[in-house]
């Protein structure tokens, strides 16, 4: 067999530009047998230089041979991210696109295309190239053919990959693909067929994708009056979960910036997505739970929204999602939370003095599994304090426990939570010292301040709002003698030359402040 691939690829490499169609055939037909038997043929056909002969012969007028050499180039370049990545620098995609355009009637050259476009599109660098030819344009009028489950399947399987590229999810929206999939979904919704379920799973879920680009999904979203957007809304209703839960994360894609969350809001989608979280509370689906929350998360960004969402009742809604032991659904629940108290004093104390919520919050400040409900339930613990201003907020969370964690908040790798802490520690330090004085000791807090003051690496208003808690915390005896035992005034004058105004001034008032102290 060796001996008959090496006298093809001989004849190959010879005659691929002028020999004729049979020969070529005859070639191509040894070496196809030749891959199939053994797999370890591919690199002697790599190293006698086959690939570049093969994609000239692309350019062939004669459909056997250019399915022939397109079977053989995949024979070749099958799971090699290398060979694949050569044949795309060839400038293959673009011939295998022009192909499918010129022999769309031709099912094995159309096939053979397909499998070629599922294998390279999953190469990052592919995708700028088949962004530079009308591939969408000619994958939707392909697939508005197809009857079939199997060949509608072949196209979506290289659909899904190339959606993901920005540029060609609104090449695909102005193809027509978003209305192709809309009648899938009309035509398969109330079947009880595995293919037709698979169908509406695969349409919906590329209907999402299509709207995680921001220009496809504005397009869509027509000011709130497209049609495809209200067909979307109609899913959340639906007694399909797979629908529920597409609606849900298409929602949470349109809010993507404040006009559109204004607009919804306005509209009445909060109703929509709390009585579809109402059907999901008890033994409800973990992924509809979570798109929901992310949509209601989302519209809860916008500063005009939040009163509003908080009228309607999403707080109540949100916070029967507290008992759930599922890290996906704690995560968002605490974000939707976070973002509706922002700035809205009297939820942010309604909320903090609710003890069910605080300890539960408590209890997540610990789950070092879930890093991001951790620190999630950490961000929340300090907003419910930064926007109440409630002494009867901190009471609650010094009698949860909470205050350790706030401390340790501090030492976040992250500045904007390390800042949160420090913010909502000076409040406690300034209205419920008494209170919570033990804690901070126990927390070691006057240590955890000295080391933010003396690191060189401390962003600017971290030693600033370090130094006003140093000046509040020196209200209690016990923490004062801790500050004046630990040499902070050494640590403080050096910050008084400091680059940053601001922080060189509390530097010179803290100093005088401890001075008086001593």
């Amino acid at each position: 067999m060796a001996d008959n691939l090496s006298e093809a690829l001989k004849k190959l490499k010879i005659t691929s530009t002028d020999s004729t169609a049979d020969s070529l055939e005859g070639c191509l037909d040894c070496l196809l047998q030749a891959l199939a038997q053994n797999k370890f043929m591919r690199n002697p056909c790599v190293d006698a230089g086959l690939i570049p002969p093969l994609v000239q012969l692309l350019n062939c007028k004669d459909q056997e041979v250019l399915l022939q050499t397109g079977r053989a180039l995949g024979n070749i370049c099958y799971d090699s991210h290398t060979l694949q990545s050569q044949l795309i620098n060839m400038g293959v995609i673009p011939t295998l696109v022009k192909l499918l355009g010129i022999h769309c009637q031709n099912a094995a050259l159309t096939e053979m295309c397909l499998v070629a476009f599922g294998n390279l599109a999953e190469l990052e660098s592919s995708k700028e190239q088949f962004a530079y030819t009308n591939i969408a344009e000619e994958l939707v009028k392909l697939f508005k053919k197809q009857i079939e489950h199997d060949k509608k399947e072949m196209i979506f399987e290289v659909l899904a990959p190339l959606a993901e590229n920005d540029v060609i999810k609104l090449q695909l929206v102005e193809a027509g693909l978003v209305e192709c999939l809309l009648e899938i979904v009309q035509k398969t919704v109330d079947s009880d067929k595995e293919d037709d379920i698979a169908e509406l799973k695969t349409a919906s879920d590329l209907m999402v994708l299509l709207l995680l680009g921001d220009e496809s999904m504005q397009k869509l979203f027509e000011g709130g009056k497209g049609s495809v957007f209200q067909r979307v809304l109609s899913w959340i209703p639906s007694n399909s979960h797979q629908l529920q839960l597409a609606g849900a994360l298409a929602i949470a894609n349109f809010a993507r910036n404040d006009g559109n969350c204004i607009h919804m809001v306005d509209n009445g989608i909060v109703q929509k997505l709390m009585d579809l979280l109402d059907r999901h509370v008890e033994d409800g689906n973990v992924t509809v739970q979570h798109a929901a929350l992310s949509a209601l998360r989302n519209l809860a960004i916008p500063v005009v929204n939040k009163a509003k969402m908080l009228s309607a009742g999403v707080a109540e809604a949100v916070l029967k999602f507290l008992r759930s032991e599922m890290p996906p659904v704690q995560f968002k629940l605490l974000g939707t939370l976070r973002m509706l108290i922002d700035a809205q004093a009297e939820a942010a104390e309604q909320l903090g003095k609710n003890v069910k919520l605080v300890e539960r919050l408590v209890e997540w400040c610990e789950a070092k599994d879930h890093a991001g409900v951790m620190g999630e339930s950490n961000r929340l613990l300090s907003a419910l304090i930064r926007h109440s201003k409630s002494k009867d907020v901190i009471r609650t969370i010094v009698q949860s426990g909470g205050i350790k964690h706030l401390v340790t908040m501090a030492t976040s790798e992250h500045v904007i939570m390390q800042n949160e802490a420090l913010v909502a520690l000076a409040l406690i330090a300034a209205l419920e010292l008494v209170t919570a004085e033990k804690d901070l000791e126990n927390a070691q807090l006057v240590q955890i301040l000295h080391r933010l003051l003396s690191d060189d690496r401390s962003a600017p208003e971290i030693k600033y709002n370090s130094m006003v808690l140093i000046c509040a915390l020196i209200g209690s005896e016990s923490l004062q003698k801790e500050v004046q035992s630990m040499a902070f005034l050494e640590v403080i004058s050096k910050l008084r030359s400091h680059e940053n105004k601001t922080v060189a001034q509390q530097a010179s008032l803290t100093e005088q402040r401890l001075a008086v102290e001593s």
